[in-house]
């Protein structure tokens, strides 16, 4: 009869040890989930501030790019209209002689 007993006490610690550890399992299930959800919020602010920033460097770069693009159409410009403006020139000296003959 001692050994029933024995055995019925053996299997309620079991039991009861089952239950602690189911428990135990649930807490630290519970922890894990709440640790992961606090990381990947840090892991999603981190990647959004990087896209920002990269988003900030690309708006930089290309505002760079298009005032260098600007300022070599401009240089560009001026050399255009000096030797336009040269070539006119020369055609006036050609123009005013052939005005000067014509008039004399």
């Amino acid at each position: 009869m001692a050994e029933i007993s024995d055995a019925i006490t053996m299997i309620k610690k079991a039991e009861s040890d089952a239950e602690q550890l189911i428990i135990d399992s649930e807490a630290q299930s519970k922890d894990l989930i709440a640790e992961s959800k606090i990381k990947a919020e840090e892991v999603i602010s981190s990647i959004k501030l990087q896209a920002e920033d990269d988003a900030k460097d690309t708006v930089f770069d290309a505002e760079d790019k298009a005032k260098k693009e600007a300022q070599t159409i401009a240089e560009q410009s001026k050399a255009d209209v000096k030797a336009l403006k040269d070539k006119a020139m020369a055609n006036v000296d050609e123009a005013a002689s052939v005005i000067v003959k014509n008039i004399l």
